[in-house]
């Protein structure tokens, strides 16, 4: 059986609909950053192309950057826990090395994500929010929709450079 992309896969229990490109986007990439990695060795994972981030970096920095999003959506501030994640995403020893283990943590803040969606109403999704020690403005929808296509975007990185290094080997 083929597996079908995450938007062609029905709706999402309990998502409201305006929020299901959200949901179907950070599923779909958590699903190819596994794919794409899956074949790596822990080695390969931090490996630096061409100087480009590594695929370790691309599965922290999704974990968190939508965790942070995420909290900002909720009208929350960061805190020093998600801080210093910022600053460790990129750090070979810091945290999560091996992919198992870089994915688990991947989905478990998809899993959370998905339960805030659910907890998300139509009718908060123009609520104002502010964003970082600056509070620059947003909404709640903004925060939600750039969580997810920031994800894909990194997703695509992840797929892209796992691609090159496995040609290099």
């Amino acid at each position: 059986m083929e597996k079908r992309e995450a938007w062609l896969s029905g709706p999402i229990e309990g998502v409201t609909p305006l929020l299901m490109p959200v949901a179907h986007a950070l599923i779909q990439a958590v699903d190819d950053a596994d794919a794409a990695a899956i074949p790596l060795t822990t080695d390969q994972i931090w490996l630096r192309p061409g100087g480009a981030a590594s695929v370790g970096f691309h599965l922290r920095h999704i974990a968190g950057v939508v965790d942070r999003l995420f909290t900002y959506a909720r009208g929350e501030q960061l805190t020093p826990e998600q801080l210093a994640y910022l600053q460790r995403e990129a750090e070979t020893g810091a945290g999560p090395a091996e992919h198992a283990d870089l994915i688990a943590n991947l989905r478990l803040t998809i899993d959370h994500a998905l339960s805030q969606l659910r907890q998300t109403t139509p009718e908060s999704l123009l609520e104002p929010r502010e964003v970082g020690r600056k509070k620059l403005p947003s909404n709640v929808i903004g925060l939600l929709f750039h969580a997810a296509e920031h994800a894909q975007r990194h997703a695509g990185q992840i797929v892209a450079t796992a691609k090159i290094i496995q040609g290099s080997d």
